[in-house]
């Protein structure tokens, strides 16, 4: 297998904290978004999507979406449990990754891709080139400011999103958190629960990956 990564981009990062809580190696080509090189014609003929991160299977097939890379690795390499053990929990698991997806990271992007000048009629990731909407910077701003309400919420009283087990939730939003400053967002000084939850999961081996 063949990971293709960023180390800048939060979505192969994810990646990479799933990996390292599995214990996994796994060899990587760094392709440098901000230099542009996933238009390189190589990458575009292997991955059409021309997007991070992606995983080149031993049978030449590649899986794209960083949920899918995981679920995949997840199946051949069970332990840790990072979906979830009972039905409760991996239906928090999927919930919470799923609202840190689409109110999280989905406001970052929106924030970052309509604002910044490297981003100019690329404001959509993928092949075709989408044109800058400016005011979508505010409302990803204030999605991000809406999640992280959310997220003081979901973890009061609890240890981790999905209760006493860290999961793959733990890790989208905690990139999600730190990815926030390129758009100058972060949790407000009253979120005391992120605060706490944040500095676990820093102290966790995989925060570094």
């Amino acid at each position: 297998m063949k990971l293709y990564d960023f180390v800048l981009a939060p979505n192969p990062r994810r990646v990479r904290m799933f990996m390292a809580e599995k214990g996994l190696e796994i060899p990587s080509v760094q392709i440098n978004l901000r230099q542009g090189e996933q238009f390189e014609a190589q990458f575009k003929q292997d991955n059409p999507g021309m997007v991070v991160p992606a995983l080149l299977l031993d049978d030449g097939t590649l899986l794209t979406e960083t949920m899918a890379i995981c679920r995949y690795l997840d199946a051949l390499h069970p332990a840790p449990v990072l979906f979830g053990s009972t039905p409760k929990e991996q239906a928090l698991v999927e919930m919470w990754s799923r609202r840190a997806e689409l109110e999280g990271l989905a406001g970052a992007a929106e924030a970052l891709r309509n604002a910044a000048p490297r981003f100019v009629n690329r404001a959509l990731p993928g092949p075709r080139d989408y044109a800058q909407i400016p005011a979508l910077v505010e409302r990803g701003k204030a999605r991000l400011r809406a999640f992280f309400d959310d997220l003081e919420s979901g973890l009061n009283g609890q240890t981790w999103l999905a209760g006493e087990h860290f999961s793959v939730a733990d890790i989208t939003a905690f990139v999600v958190v730190g990815f926030a400053v390129n758009v100058e967002e972060e949790p407000a000084a009253g979120h005391v629960h992120i605060a706490r939850w944040r500095a676990a999961v820093a102290a966790r081996p995989s925060a570094a990956a």
